[in-house]
């Protein structure tokens, strides 16, 4: 299962790809492939999802340099990039401190 320093290493240098769902999401949201790469230099995991369906992932947030919060779910298999499996800003009213489900 690929570390969290893995992680965080691919996706601030690039080495990602967005699942199709991912990149409608994006696009919806506004969510750049910039910000993206900021809020990777600092992710962390708020939940992790060892026994997923296609492979284990997990739910990331992260921190643009504007301060934009960004929640991703990417999968944790030992590859050469992370595959964003969805990209969001979380809604305040769904999460305490965007980290916790209410």
């Amino acid at each position: 299962m690929k570390s969290i320093e893995k992680i965080r290493e691919h996706l601030s240098t690039g080495k990602y790809e967005l699942s199709a769902h991912a990149l409608k999401r994006a696009v919806e949201k506004k969510i750049l492939f910039f910000e993206i790469e900021e809020a990777g230099n600092n992710v962390k995991i708020i939940e992790d999802y060892p026994d997923d369906k296609y492979s284990p992932s997990c739910l990331l947030l992260g921190y643009t340099t504007q301060g934009k919060v960004i929640h991703l779910v990417v999968s944790r298999a030992e590859i050469d990039y992370v595959k964003i499996i969805t990209v969001y800003e979380p809604d305040e009213d769904l999460f305490n401190g965007f980290e916790i489900r209410r």
